[in-house]
């Protein structure tokens, strides 16, 4: 009996957890992508290399559909995308990402 009362409260507490909330602010977000992002990002494309969007399809394929990695990848740039570390704080970069994340689930 303690067994399985101890299995249920187990259940109600796991379902009972909300999922975590995307941990940087969405409009902000926007705002600094329209300003720093847009020029090669508009609407999710990528006029450097248009296989690799920000379309969730190819975030999922090239490994960086999550918050941390774009995060990453905002901060320190790579090949032809340049590191916004410095031009933009940390929280900006996170506000961005969540953005793109967003705007991934969303189809863009």
């Amino acid at each position: 009996m303690k067994t399985i009362y101890a299995l249920i409260l187990s259940l109600v507490m796991l379902f009972s957890i909300s999922a975590p909330a995307l941990a940087g602010d969405i409009d902000n977000g926007a705002k600094i992508f329209s300003a720093n992002c847009a020029s090669c990002h508009m609407g999710g494309r990528n006029v450097v290399n248009s296989a690799k969007t920000l379309q969730k399809s190819d975030l999922e394929k090239y490994d960086m559909y999550s918050l941390e990695k774009i995060v990453y990848q905002v901060a320190n740039g790579k090949a032809a995308m340049p590191r916004f570390l410095g031009r933009l704080n940390e929280q900006q970069i996170e506000d961005v990402a969540s953005y793109v994340l967003s705007q991934a689930d969303k189809g863009w």
